[in-house]
């Protein structure tokens, strides 16, 4: 009879997880004696970032991811991460070590208590499988709950002596989780639109993770839409160069209200539409406007604050609402419905701020390489001077939890072999999981490292004006030095700190074919 090591093995073959992300304990090892050559194991030297490169790895390659921890202790570390892949939707199978069964009794070194537990609630399934042999259906039952809409983390523990117990043959089993909205539910939301005034389209990251980019253009295009970027949305969903383009929907209630002032129906699509990052008060709608919310998330449906809820995939819906006949030709919405934000002033290089940075960068990128983006206080120059022109080519973190982006442009290099990765990095976001520079080096990975350097936690200082805060403790970054810390990590750096040196540095790295770091200094 085979071990559960061998039956374990097979069966990740089978669901395509031969990447094992991972920094390796004591109460794991067993599961990698003799492991085969058609796997690879990809170090993360901390387990915050190791959770982070399987978060963009399976962002990248649209498929769950397989993870490796250690115990409770790299479980801890690794929560934060954790929490991004759970708000991102991430399809992750989360594994972790477990002292022996013989000694759980004793309260081992090392062993992990109620270790189901844990990492709730950002799983959305857990357990210590009760036999040895349950094993490889645990680990099977983890891979279904995370590929099923909604996407997401699961947890599974290992005992450590489980690996080498004798375990019957088990085969992957076909499930078929996809989420089609209701056929009813649909066409009243095609009438609608059909019968909308001035419709508008809230897309949100669900569109990106759906592959729905063309679908969405199409739709809006059908009705002459004007579409908006829901708040903080993580991924790409719009080409932002488009004429029906309107803008980006603030976390703000009372902002939101106005964005979306003068039109009758919004179709919001892979939300949520109404996230908000401060209080505000008043309505959370326009009056009088029909709201339609639509994405695979059950939760978002169950907690918006209005509107007729479809549970769906974006594409499968999208699908079904183009399938219908187009309605009668309409004009142009008249602009600006939204007010349409007027084209930035092109910066001339007088200063080195962070918007200068963003438009330099994207003079000199490809349109089609990847921004990951973890640069709070930047995001509106982004906005403004960085616009994403193509799908899948912008990821960012839906917690708003930092030391996500850096290993996650490692994970996505590694999923999309060939494509140029550019990690858009505050310095206070670039120190949370620094150490995934390493992996980057060691696999040679694409990727161009970008830190914006201003010395503090910027998005606080703009946090603390609204609070009426002169003095902020805690919030000074005094005395990094990127460039040495690349290299000490096997990654080439060099630094930009006035206009005149930005041109050549952003040659220099997006022309490289391996990883390097280009530290910016912002003013």
């Amino acid at each position: 009879m085979q071990t559960v090591r061998d039956v374990t093995l097979s069966l990740l073959r089978e669901l395509k997880m031969t990447t094992v992300f991972g920094n390796p304990g004591s109460t794991e090892l067993p599961m990698f004696c003799d492991f085969p050559d058609d796997f690879r194991y990809v170090m993360g030297l901390q387990e915050c970032v190791v959770l982070g490169m399987a978060d963009g790895f399976a962002q990248g390659t649209r498929t769950a991811a397989l993870v490796n921890l250690h115990s409770s202790a790299g479980v801890g570390h690794a929560l934060g991460n954790l929490f991004t892949a759970w708000k991102n939707q991430t399809p992750l199978v989360v594994t972790a070590g477990q002292q022996a069964r013989s000694i759980l009794p004793y309260e081992p070194f090392l062993f992990a208590e109620r270790a189901g537990e844990f990492p709730r609630p950002f799983v959305k399934w857990a357990c210590e499988p009760a036999r040895a042999e349950d094993v490889p259906a645990a680990i099977h039952r983890a891979w279904a709950v995370a590929m099923e809409p909604p996407y997401g983390p699961t947890f599974v523990s290992i005992p450590i002596d489980d690996w080498d117990r004798p375990c019957p043959p088990f085969a992957a089993r076909t499930i078929h989780a996809d989420r089609v909205p209701a056929p009813d539910a649909i066409a009243a939301c095609a009438r609608a639109l059909d019968a909308a005034r001035a419709p508008a389209i809230v897309v949100g990251a669900g569109v990106g993770r759906d592959g729905a980019w063309d679908r969405v253009i199409a739709l809006a295009e059908r009705h002459n839409a004007a579409v908006l970027v829901a708040p903080m949305s993580a991924r790409g969903s719009f080409p932002e160069d488009h004429p029906l383009f309107a803008g980006f929907l603030a976390a703000n209630q009372m902002a939101i209200v106005a964005g979306l002032a003068g039109h009758d129906v919004v179709l919001a699509l892979g939300g949520p539409m109404n996230l908000y990052h401060m209080e505000g008060h008043g309505p959370h709608l326009p009056p009088g406007c029909d709201v339609w919310l639509i994405g695979d998330n059950h939760a978002h449906a169950a907690w918006a604050p209005g509107g007729t809820a479809i549970v769906a995939q974006c594409h499968h819906a999208l699908d079904a609402l183009l399938a219908f006949p187009p309605p009668p030709a309409r004009a142009l919405p008249p602009r600006p419905l939204p007010p349409r934000k007027a084209a930035p002033p092109v910066l001339d290089g007088s200063a080195m701020t962070d918007a200068f940075v963003m438009q330099e960068l994207a003079r000199a990128r490809a349109a089609d390489s990847i921004i990951v983006e973890e640069a709070p206080s930047g995001r509106g120059p982004m906005h403004d001077y960085l616009p994403i022109l193509k799908p899948d080519t912008f990821y960012t973190t839906a917690s708003g939890g930092l030391g996500h982006g850096l290993p996650a442009a490692v994970g996505l290099a590694m999923a999309r072999p060939g494509d140029k990765v550019i990690a858009l990095l505050g310095d206070g976001s670039a120190m949370y999981a620094i150490q995934g520079l390493h992996a980057a080096a060691q696999w040679n990975l694409p990727i161009s490292f970008l830190i914006m350097k201003n010395g503090r936690y910027e998005a606080l200082h703009h946090f603390g004006r609204h609070f009426g805060m002169q003095r902020l403790e805690g919030t000074q970054l005094p005395g990094l030095d990127f460039v040495a810390l690349a290299q000490g990590h096997g990654v080439p750096g060099r630094r930009a700190t006035a206009p005149d040196e930005l041109e050549a540095a952003l040659a220099w790295t997006l022309g490289a074919t391996g990883p390097t770091l280009v530290e910016v200094t912002i003013d």
